[in-house]
């Protein structure tokens, strides 16, 4: 596994975006099951329960998929593989602790808009620096390799296109 490249930041990118777009099937049925079995009557009711159980399905999902072959669906589409630092299959909990790490994304910035009482602008300002300087962080990496996968001990690859 060694022999294999980091997928260039554009890759990465377009797998994420094609993540969040099956991820949002995914947390609508798992948001309808959680609503529709607690009888759910506004939005409002048992929202920190429901940010919890969406936290956890998230979890469940990466941790599965990762554990499980290394590979989310947008994953095998942009041919990308989630590894060991030494290039082995990772564990499930080593793929919870990469997901809980990743939550870096967003995390900080918005934790410091709440923080600071942030209105209009500043709401979506602070969350975007945030990120744009956790994805300018994998170019302190010699591998690119972001800043949740060094936490974690973990690298992505990318594979060969097979031959037919």
């Amino acid at each position: 596994m060694d022999s294999f490249n980091t997928p260039t930041l554009k890759k990465r990118f377009a797998a994420m975006l094609y993540e969040g777009m099956l991820l949002f099937g995914v947390l609508f049925i798992a948001d309808w099951l959680f609503s529709t079995l607690l009888q759910q009557r506004h939005a409002l009711h048992f929202r920190n329960a429901g940010q919890v159980w969406l936290f956890i399905v998230l979890a469940a999902y990466f941790g599965w998929f990762w554990s499980h072959g290394g590979q989310t669906l947008a994953m095998k589409t942009w041919r990308i593989k989630l590894v060991s630092r030494a290039g082995l299959p990772v564990t499930f909990w080593r793929s919870i602790l990469r997901y809980v790490f990743a939550w870096g994304w967003f995390l900080p910035g918005l934790a410091l808009a709440w923080a600071i009482g942030a209105k209009g602008w500043a709401l979506v300002l602070i969350p975007f620096a945030n990120m744009l300087i956790w994805a300018l962080a994998a170019y302190t990496d010699p591998q690119r390799n972001f800043l949740h996968d060094r936490l974690a001990g973990t690298r992505l690859v990318q594979l060969p296109v097979a031959s037919k």
